[in-house]
């Protein structure tokens, strides 16, 4: 009996020193003592409609633009004198845009910034892209950033953009999100007859050539021309919009996924959406901009373009404008912008990819994330040598480990996938470039850059309690 006694106690002991020394992250509703869920909903409930109004980085620029309006925002003055608790904006091409609070602390002690991207991979209009074949109307594509082709056949797409007539006034597209709208699509063969397409590897299942968008069939009545079928889509946009084809030439189009973003699994404890990456971080990250009231240090939001395809182009963080954006603040102050930069903070804030059990091989579980564990940090991202990262600091990972810890927020670390299985970058090593404090963070998706992805709304909460904790810091 006693040796019985003894060997449970040694057993309890074990468990926690366990609980003491290991590192195991667990499922949010289990580790936060309050009921947390209701809070996450409440919060998911807004970002759904955010994600289902607002697809393309034009659209989501505007609405940002507008929302900081409401709250006191006023655009950026470079020959104005500011006060803690003022509130600026500045756009940048209509692509992108910067959310600044001014905090009680100079400038020369930095800023603390949030960066994240609001573009997301898609399928651009080629410049001459209207086309007729077998009397049907057909517009080209050239994909934009990193997809799996074959996931954009058969699935309802909507247009965004603008158009730049002859005359230079510009014309505003969003057809196939309201009820009633047209819609377009992929088409692709039917399995009966698709015995070579399935001698195809899966990436080139379906190749770009093949992305053509459904967009039309019948003919325009009277003529005995050809391309009839091409030219009642030419009137129908002509008296829509006032446009002739040339002005395709000059336009910006963009195809993206009909869906709007839904609960998903009979708890509705994830959200099915397009655009997730990035838009899961660039929400959270302009809220808690926006909800910080008194910040000791002057906190920025960047909510930038090109991010998929590299970041570069005058929209990307590779590009000079929030450089700029900081000599401004700088030269405003009396300040050099360099000085503003090195000691400035900034959370690079971008999705991580998350488990999939159904998926596990290129993954590394020791060091993968989770769904609704929390938000992941990543030390860097990169690719297998640690190509194209930051690679962050111990130090300014530990000060903001310790942040998150006071704070209690649940967070988790991670990489994208095994050393040799690929990986990618974030903004972040075009922040560090500025001699900037930057590590990556961001949320847990699955489905990364699918057409339909899923993230936690635990997850989602996370990253926003994790972006209002950085800027709020003392």
């Amino acid at each position: 009996m006693i040796e019985s006694v003894n060997t449970m106690a040694e057993k309890s002991k074990a468990k926690a020193l366990k609980e003491e020394l290991f590192y195991a992250p667990k499922h949010m509703a289990t580790v936060v003592e309050e009921d947390l869920f209701p809070k996450a909903d409440v919060f998911a409930e807004g970002y759904k409609e955010f994600m289902s109004n607002y697809k393309t980085e034009r659209e989501i620029t505007a609405f940002f633009k507008a929302e900081a309006e409401k709250r006191g925002y006023t655009e950026f003055d470079k020959t104005k004198t500011y006060q803690p608790g003022d509130r600026v904006y500045r756009v940048n091409r209509n692509k992108c845009i910067i959310l600044t609070v001014f905090g009680k602390k100079p400038l020369s002690e930095g800023l603390r910034i949030a960066a994240s991207h609001i573009d997301s991979p898609r399928l651009d209009l080629k410049p001459n892209p209207l086309y007729e074949k077998d009397e049907l109307a057909f517009f080209k594509t050239h994909y934009y950033g990193g997809i799996k082709k074959y996931q954009w056949t058969t699935i309802p797409l909507s247009l965004h953009g603008v158009i730049v007539k002859g005359d230079g006034s510009v014309v505003t597209v969003n057809i196939g999100e309201d009820e009633g709208d047209p819609q377009f699509v992929i088409t692709d063969l039917l399995p009966h007859l698709a015995r070579e397409q399935e001698k195809r590897t899966l990436g080139d299942a379906i190749k770009g050539e093949e992305l053509n968008v459904l967009v039309g069939s019948l003919p325009f009545k009277g003529e005995e021309e050809s391309e009839l079928v091409k030219l009642n889509i030419l009137q129908i946009l002509n008296e829509k919009y006032g446009i002739v084809e040339k002005d395709f030439l000059t336009a910006e189009l963009e195809l993206v996924p009909a869906f709007k973003a839904r609960d998903i699994g009979f708890d509705c404890s994830l959200i099915a959406a397009y655009g997730h990456d990035d838009k899961v971080c660039s929400y959270p990250a302009a809220m808690a901009n926006f909800e910080v009231e008194a910040p000791e240090y002057t906190v920025v939001t960047i909510l930038t373009d090109k991010e998929e395809i590299g970041s570069d182009g005058n929209t990307g963080l590779n590009s000079s404008y929030f450089k700029y954006f900081v000599e401004d603040l700088g030269e405003n102050a009396g300040i050099p912008g360099h000085d503003i930069l090195s000691a400035s903070e900034c959370l690079s804030a971008d999705v991580t990819a998350g488990m999939d059990p159904t998926y596990p091989e290129p993954m590394e579980a020791n060091n993968a994330s989770y769904i609704s564990k929390g938000v992941c940090i990543c030390k860097y991202t990169g690719s297998r040598g640690k190509y194209s990262t930051s690679d962050a600091t111990a130090e300014f990972f530990g000060k903001v480990r310790k942040l998150l810890d006071d704070q209690g927020i649940v967070w988790q670390t991670g990489e994208l996938g095994k050393v040799d299985a690929g990986g990618g970058g974030t903004v972040a090593m075009y922040l560090a470039a500025l001699d900037i404090d930057v590590i990556d963070i961001g949320t847990p998706v699955l489905s990364m850059h699918a057409p339909y992805e899923v993230i936690s709304k635990l997850d989602l909460y996370s990253t926003y309690q994790a972006m209002y904790a950085f800027f709020d810091q003392k």
